[in-house]
């Protein structure tokens, strides 16, 4: 479990460096709550992972960093851990599906980060393992880590400030770092304030994995929803996510398609697909009334990808 004083750490670590994002109201006519979106996309990187990243490099010592860092990443965790590994002045190699869209291949390459493109399964497979032939330096996983969880959850801490009577909080979730970290924070400090998961239909494993009572298998399909969805839940995370969240939310492929392209509309947001899926799922009513906090997780989309979606 990560404690409220671990969150409190990584705030006083974090600050400074990271963008304190803005919470907004986004009026809908059509809304089944008052909702409020949690402009993660600003982040320096475009991505929330610039604070579980930072969380955990921030506590490494000189001899754990000597050797460089490392991460398997779909593309905005390797931002993360190479924008920190940039002003550590160490090495960072990133382990990515050779699927990754263009933008966020990009932004590494900039960061300066060395990737190393596999297949999907092969890089699914060192969430599992933490290890790469080759990789020797300090490894920063992108989601199962307490130092990791404990700077997303740093969100939580910003939302309650902003909105002191929030009941509820839609979180993506692709492995659970993002949406545990924040409900383990709220927890301490708002515990009426309901945490839910956000996946989209086509690679959604924690719904029915929380209504079996255990970790299943789900047919895995590709999206444009890159940053998010897995054909499985780790063990260690659903007992977390089980523990903290209160369930998870699922929304097909087009209604994530939708709000990516409301968001472009009426809010003037960019967000990639699993940033948008919190308000897909929420727009439905499946978070229940009240004032709803949607987490923007990211803005990293393709511009082809954004102008077909915006122009369909």
């Amino acid at each position: 479990m990560i404690a409220l004083a671990d969150v409190e750490a990584a705030r006083e670590r974090l600050a400074g460096s990271i963008v304190r994002t803005p919470l907004v109201r986004l009026e809908l006519e059509d809304a089944p709550a008052e909702l409020y979106l949690k402009l993660e996309n600003l982040q320096l990187i475009g991505s929330f992972k610039l604070r579980g990243a930072g969380n955990a490099l921030l506590q490494a010592s000189p001899e754990e960093l000597e050797d460089g860092v490392w991460t398997a990443s779909a593309g905005n965790m390797a931002q993360g851990v190479a924008w920190w590994a940039r002003r550590l002045g160490v090495r960072c190699t990133v382990v990515l599906p050779d699927s990754a869209p263009e933008t966020k291949v990009a932004a590494i390459r900039r960061l300066g980060a060395e990737m190393l493109p596999v297949s999907f399964e092969e890089w699914h497979e060192v969430f599992r393992t933490r290890e790469f032939e080759g990789l020797d330096g300090l490894h920063v996983h992108a989601f199962s880590d307490p130092a990791v969880m404990a700077g997303n959850g740093t969100i939580g801490l910003e939302i309650v400030e902003d909105l002191p009577d929030v009941d509820a909080v839609v979180a993506p979730y692709g492995g659970g770092g993002l949406s545990c970290g924040i409900a383990a924070a709220l927890r301490a400090v708002a515990p009426s304030c309901k945490v839910f998961a956000a996946e989209v239909a086509t690679a959604a494993p924690l719904a029915p994995s929380l209504a079996a009572g255990r970790p299943i298998t789900v047919e895995y399909t590709p999206s444009f929803v890159d940053g998010i969805g897995s054909p499985e839940v780790f063990p260690e995370m659903f007992e977390l996510a089980r523990e903290l969240l209160a369930g998870s939310l699922v929304a097909e492929l087009e209604a994530v398609e939708d709000a990516v392209r409301l968001l472009a509309e009426r809010a003037r947001v960019v967000a990639e697909g699993a940033g948008a899926t919190p308000l897909a799922v929420t727009r439905a009513g499946a978070a229940g009334g009240g004032k709803v906090v949607c987490v923007v997780s990211g803005g990293n989309i393709d511009a082809a990808k954004l102008s077909a979606l915006l122009t369909a």
